[in-house]
């Protein structure tokens, strides 16, 4: 299994791994399925883009025998810029409990302190229990933060933070 960047070219594979992630895990996200599968090109390539931009956002890759099968999003806060967001994180079934995630968590958290960041933020969902065990082994702890689910007003998120 290797980590690597999203390249700026992949906008395609981007569609295809966020979509199979929003189908896969439905209340795992702040966006819906049904409202990012008919996104045209244009949405996707500007997605890209905004992940891809040298140093700055970043999407990472889970990948083994050339498939890719996770993601994670490094996410720079415009209006605290000592802060940065862990976003997007997704295994396909079938990769999980082999360490992609924490390899996708680690790799994150490495370009945070290559940005000099103070801090990383998260949401995750109320009940998803693996999630937040593997947050907590990578040293985010519980903000005591709650909020609505963006995509699903019958769930809460947890925040959850990590001092670089």
């Amino acid at each position: 299994m290797r980590i690597r960047e999203l390249e700026r070219s992949e906008w395609a594979l981007f569609r295809e791994l966020r979509l199979r992630a929003l189908a896969e895990s439905p209340n795992a996200f702040a966006r819906r399925y049904v409202d990012e599968r008919g996104q045209p090109d244009a949405h996707w390539i500007r997605l890209t883009e905004s992940v891809t931009t040298p140093g700055g956002q970043t999407m990472l890759l889970a990948e083994e025998d050339g498939r890719s099968f996770g993601l994670v999003f490094g996410l720079l806060d415009r209006e605290h810029p000592e802060t940065g967001h862990v976003g997007g994180m997704w295994v396909e079934p079938e990769g999980r409990r082999r360490g992609a995630g924490e390899a996708l968590l680690r790799a994150v958290i490495d370009w945070a302190r290559l940005r000099e960041l103070e801090r990383l933020e998260l949401w995750v969902t109320e009940g998803n229990d693996p999630a937040i065990r593997l947050y907590e082994r990578g040293g985010f702890s519980d903000t005591g933060r709650r909020d609505a689910h963006a995509a699903n007003p019958n769930l809460r998120v947890i925040q959850m933070m990590l001092t670089l």
